[in-house]
């Protein structure tokens, strides 16, 4: 009884510790794997920064601010685009009309150097009617903002003025404009064509150039 009695004590121990340590074991692996587990289910359940109702507020004051100032710029081109629409819309019609006078001019300029219809009557009579349409066509262009540009005596502006030659000329200042090859004209603030002038220049000292000749040879 004493041999059976200690084997069965014996095999009970065993099972009962084999049995405790697959339990703790167990125990530690869950535990462990939860521990694992809490961080990155913390971190997926994160809930995102809530925005307060004053920093909504303030960014919908933002946006709003914003699409009325766009639309404000856009109210203010489409009034500029619709001002010049009014106001230069007959740029390019307005150019080529120019034509019609210069052609006048030319051909009045002809007639008058025209040495058979020369102090005519006929020739006086002519460029008369001539003066007469140029001075209509003039006055109905200067109703509609088109101006022409004076010219003549004075100084030369690139702004207005497109130089095709010089002209010696003591009595004037060098670049004063001493004369017009084709009238320019305004429309309104715009320039419409550049006036083609003469201007004039001092006359060369031929003794001051040849020094000046002199000095540059010597300086090559």
């Amino acid at each position: 009884a004493e041999d059976v009695t200690a084997e069965e004590l014996n095999n009970d121990a065993e099972d009962v510790t084999a049995e405790e340590l697959n339990n703790d074991a167990e125990d530690v692996t869950a535990e462990e794997l939860n521990n694992d587990a809490k961080p990155d289910v913390l971190k997926n359940n994160e809930a995102p920064k809530e925005i307060t109702p004053e920093e909504k507020i303030l960014e919908l004051e933002d946006k709003l601010a914003r699409a009325f100032a766009e639309m404000e710029n856009q109210r203010r081109r489409f009034e500029k685009e619709r001002d010049d629409a009014f106001s230069y819309g007959g740029f390019a019609f307005a150019k080529e009309t120019l034509n019609l006078i210069d052609n006048l001019e030319r051909s009045k300029q002809i007639l008058e150097n025209d040495e058979i219809l020369k102090n005519s009557e006929a020739l006086i009579k002519t460029l008369e009617h001539f003066d007469i349409i140029n001075k209509d066509m003039v006055s109905i262009l200067s109703k509609n903002g088109i101006t022409p540009l004076d010219s003549i005596g004075k100084k030369l502006d690139p702004n207005f003025h497109q130089a095709m030659m010089e002209i010696v000329d003591d009595q004037k200042e060098p670049g004063t404009i001493i004369q017009e090859i084709q009238r320019g004209f305004m429309m309104k603030d715009r320039l419409l064509r550049p006036s083609l002038v003469g201007v004039s220049k001092k006359t060369e000292n031929k003794e001051e150039k040849s020094e000046e000749n002199k000095e540059n040879s010597d300086t090559l």
